[in-house]
């Protein structure tokens, strides 16, 4: 439709439609309006991470079961586009002290420079890199985990759950996203040996993070 109405003023122009003292003005500033329009960038919507609605959960294995846990201070945003996956972003950053297991000994414990050390090292943050084999209700995010000052690439896998609106009028994007880490990758190491030969902490890591955001106003 711009293009059209370009067309039409330039060719108006050129008839002499308007007259010949304003035509040659004119084009410069058709050509240059139009070169706007048509360069003006497409910007992804941006969704801030709403806590009261979003999950930052793990589990690792204890001795013969699993032990689930979460962290409960944190901040983060996803820019979301569904029509152009190559614009997603997403990142987070992640307070290591609100480590919350419901067992108050266990977490001091956590915090301790055995697991997070948290004094030296308050948080620990994700930023993406890049997305691959992208359907509309999945994906693979790649992105750097960032723990105890050590960096790794990760890959999560992701469940799109899509957009809607709150009753409030509050547009929100909800995803599920999953991944497995070896702690001692991150300088996780503490552990303590059994008499039966087993450890009493698992290595791996499994990572759920249910998410939601809302879409900040432009």
């Amino acid at each position: 439709m711009c293009r059209s109405i370009f067309s039409d003023a330039v060719n108006a122009a050129r008839q002499q439609i308007l007259p010949r003292e304003f035509a040659m003005p004119v084009l410069p500033f058709l050509v240059l309006t139009a070169s706007l329009i048509f360069s003006s960038p497409v910007y992804s919507d941006v969704y801030k991470i709403d806590n009261d609605h979003t999950t930052i959960g793990f589990k690792i294995r204890h001795l013969v079961s699993w032990l689930s846990g979460t962290f409960n201070d944190f901040d983060g945003q996803i820019v979301f586009d569904p029509s152009d996956p190559s614009a997603w972003k997403a990142d987070a950053v992640i307070q290591t002290a609100s480590i919350d297991t419901a067992n108050e000994k266990r977490d001091e414990h956590l915090r301790t420079a055995d697991f997070f050390n948290v004094k030296e090292n308050p948080s620990m943050t994700f930023k993406s890199t890049g997305f691959s084999e992208v359907t509309e209700k999945s994906a693979k995010m790649q992105g750097d985990l960032t723990i105890n000052k050590v960096t790794k690439p990760v890959t999560l896998d992701v469940e799109i759950h899509g957009t809607g609106k709150d009753p409030w009028g509050n547009e929100r994007f909800g995803a599920t996203a999953e991944t497995t880490i070896n702690r001692k990758d991150f300088n996780l190491g503490w552990n303590q040996a059994l008499e039966t030969g087993q450890f009493l902490v698992g290595e791996e890591v499994k990572i759920t993070l249910e998410i939601e955001g809302i879409k900040e106003q432009a």
